[in-house]
């Protein structure tokens, strides 16, 4: 059984402090890129107050950012709401990211062909602070699946996805990471806490960890992550989709092997087969 928390864990918050505290630390910069951050995958755009509110600064201070990001081109100004989208230096930027991920095209064929046998849907995630964002999907063609796709942010703490990643990454990157989901939850970290360890145990004896009914009741999904190499972060592969149609037992019994031999091809195909 893995621990999640160690006692004399430093917090990230003190963390954070020593960060603000370090010369090299540019505080604007950070809060530019946190204030990007904010956009979701469905946001079409985002007025100041509304950016003040995710980003929880003062209005004045997005005033500001805002209107250095629409001067780079990294936001782009909507009169006619009054409100911000991604520019296209920061698009750029996310296609520059992607393309970099051959992950992603060594992965499509095989996602594709378990979302046909399972007839759900198989995504590759990355996370982003206490989210994992999707950065491939495939989707079954014969059978409904969730309305997500390339772009769209999960819950770390309670998807398959997210717990996988926790699973995978080493004690000292996870406890840091657990540290600042009770920050942002303490009323519910008990609960958290307890779901989490039970996905560290299972990933122990199944390779996997799953959701089912987790983050949403109707929703069933295990997961696998694994590292890319070359100092990147791991990724997550899961299959999921509504729970009438994906039990725990198919999920486990059928659709689990596949995905752990999918996993393992991706790790050969990348050279990485530690």
């Amino acid at each position: 059984m893995q621990n999640l928390i160690k006692p004399d864990q430093k917090s990230p918050s003190a963390a954070s402090t020593q960060a603000k505290e370090d010369r090299h630390f540019v505080t604007a910069l950070a809060r530019g890129l946190e204030l990007l951050a904010c956009f979701r995958s469905g946001d079409k755009a985002l007025g100041n107050l509304e950016l003040a509110e995710r980003c929880k600064l003062p209005k004045s201070t997005v005033s500001r950012l805002t209107y250095t990001l629409t001067k780079t081109g990294h936001l782009d100004y909507v009169p006619s709401m009054g409100k911000y989208r991604l520019g296209s230096a920061t698009l750029a930027l996310g296609s520059a990211m992607l393309a970099r991920l051959d992950v992603r095209q060594l992965a499509r064929p095989l996602m594709q062909e378990l979302a046909d046998f399972s007839q759900g849907m198989v995504s590759l995630g990355m996370r982003d602070r206490l989210s994992m964002i999707y950065v491939e999907n495939c989707r079954s063609q014969t059978a409904l699946t969730l309305s997500l796709d390339i772009g769209s942010r999960i819950p770390l703490a309670s998807t398959a996805m997210g717990r996988a990643y926790l699973a995978a990454v080493k004690a000292d990157e996870r406890h840091e990471i657990l540290e600042l989901i009770r920050q942002a939850d303490e009323v519910q970290w008990s609960a958290v806490q307890e779901g989490i360890q039970q996905s560290l145990d299972e990933y122990d004896q199944l390779t996997c960890c799953t959701s089912f009914g987790s983050w949403q009741k109707d929703v069933n999904a295990i997961a696998v992550a694994f590292y890319l190499g070359n100092g990147m972060a791991p990724v997550s592969v899961n299959c999921g989709g509504p729970a009438f149609s994906l039990s725990p037992d198919f999920l486990l019994n059928e659709v689990r092997p596949r995905l752990l031999e999918l996993v393992q091809r991706l790790r050969i195909a990348l050279g990485n087969t530690n």
